[in-house]
């Protein structure tokens, strides 16, 4: 199945660029590649001295909830990892069972900052600045129709927007749609508003009366005046599984405040981190749409999630545990290894640096066993001597995590309770591992 890409581009008030490109949705067979249609043709822009727009906050979508979400307007709260003085939004059909109607999106700045990097917390309720409410436009119009399979991207909105704040992205359809694309676990709380009243252009959040924990349509916000970003692609640890909900303690944030706070240039971090995601097989297929979060498999989903992500320069791949673990669970560390270097074979090929992640200790996990730990250990010990050449450098996040006395386990300090996810401070250590000269 072919996943269709609408993307509203305005580079600046002059320019208006409408792109469409097609990228496979199913999983990829070894020693094929992806057919594509022709792109049409876009109006060519002077070559800037940096990106255009790096994205400075993503989510992967998973799955489409059934009859979600529960109301027309969904407020969803994202937490910016850079700002800059232009945003706009990318908004995804991608699991949808027919064609959706963004009727109005609103992008707004939260009038409470959320987690912050200093520790200090201040939970977004869904009230915004007031003033800062702006809508986002679709080629110059103020709503859009998206087939499923499809993404749009938003015009430029005039909004400076800060790093390390909530950000409001507000969604409103006329039909509420039979599956909702979302993106499932997602450690932040965002906003439903019950009625079929279109309530994305409240600045108040009185309408707002339920709590959901999924960010639906938004995928991507993107600002300019950035130097680029780093797309973190993964599973569950990656997604922040353990880590302290509304907080941003996901190792990303973390990375995208240790880069904030050092020499390097600051780099926006993109998560496509989803949990419960394979490298080789979607989650159920060919179900995972509406009945699995776990989402397609890593090779489907790379070039939506990571390669398309704007201003993307690096990525960072810590992905393959639950191929191990899971039912069907793969035994050949090979096939592992030829899944992951060719996931940095299609980075590379655009340009992109690939940092490869060793695989995190499992051992006292329910479903852990010395013969499929022993699949991790070998890709593992692939992956330190450079994986055959296959990446630009290495962050062994195994040795960061594991017990010193008991190196098939997670250090205690760092395990979340199942001994498989890192807490806070765990995922700070995995962001301390970060090589940060080959970003």
């Amino acid at each position: 199945m072919r996943r269709l890409l609408i993307g509203v581009l305005v580079a600046s008030v002059l320019t208006t660029v409408l792109t469409v490109s097609w990228a496979v949705l199913g999983p990829l067979r070894s020693g094929t590649s992806s057919p594509q249609a022709p792109a049409q043709a876009a109006v060519a822009l002077p070559a800037p001295s940096g990106p255009s727009w790096s994205t400075a906050w993503a989510a992967a979508p998973s799955s489409a909830g059934l009859d979600k979400p529960l109301g027309h307007t969904v407020r969803n709260v994202v937490h910016t990892t850079i700002g800059g003085p232009r945003v706009r939004v990318r908004l995804s059909n991608r699991f949808g069972l027919e064609p959706l109607r963004f009727g109005h999106v609103t992008v707004a700045l939260s009038a409470h900052a959320g987690g912050r990097r200093d520790g200090f917390l201040d939970p977004s309720d869904g009230t915004a600045v007031p003033g800062t409410l702006l809508d986002a436009t679709f080629g110059g119009r103020g709503q859009v129709t998206v087939p499923p399979g499809g993404d749009v991207l938003s015009d430029a909105v005039p909004l400076a927007v800060p790093a390390d704040a909530d950000l409001l992205v507000s969604v409103w359809t006329p039909r509420k749609p039979a599956a909702g694309t979302m993106h499932a676990e997602p450690k932040q709380r965002s906003l439903v508003s019950p009625d079929s009243l279109d309530r994305a252009g409240d600045e108040t959040a009185t309408a707002f009366k339920r709590g959901v924990w999924a960010w639906f349509y938004v995928t991507a916000v993107e600002v300019t005046g950035a130097p680029g970003t780093i797309v973190a692609f993964g599973d569950s640890i990656t997604n922040g599984a353990a880590s302290t909900p509304g907080r941003n303690r996901r190792w990303t944030d973390l990375l995208a405040a240790r880069l904030a706070d050092g020499p390097e240039p600051d780099y926006g971090v993109a998560n496509a981190g989803i949990s419960g995601n394979r490298i080789l097989l979607d989650a159920r297929y060919p179900r995972y749409r509406t009945t699995a979060v776990a989402g397609p498999s890593g090779k489907s989903r790379f070039t939506e999630d990571a390669l398309e992500r704007s201003g993307a320069r690096t990525v960072i791949l810590l992905a393959g545990i639950n191929d191990i673990m899971q039912a069907p669970r793969q035994t050949d560390p090979a096939r592992i290894a030829d899944g992951l270097a060719g996931l940095a074979a299609r980075a590379q090929a655009q340009g992109l640096r690939v940092v490869a992640g060793t695989i995190t200790p499992w051992q006292g996990y329910h479903s852990y066993t010395k013969a499929a730990d022993k699949v991790r250990l070998r890709v593992n010990a692939w992956i330190r001597a450079g994986g055959d050449g296959a990446f630009d450098g290495v962050a062994d996040f195994d040795r960061t995590l594991r017990d010193p006395f008991q190196p098939l386990r997670l250090n205690p300090r760092y395990d979340g309770g199942d001994h498989l996810h890192p807490n806070d401070a765990g995922m700070a250590a995995l962001a301390g591992a970060v090589p940060l000269d080959l970003l």
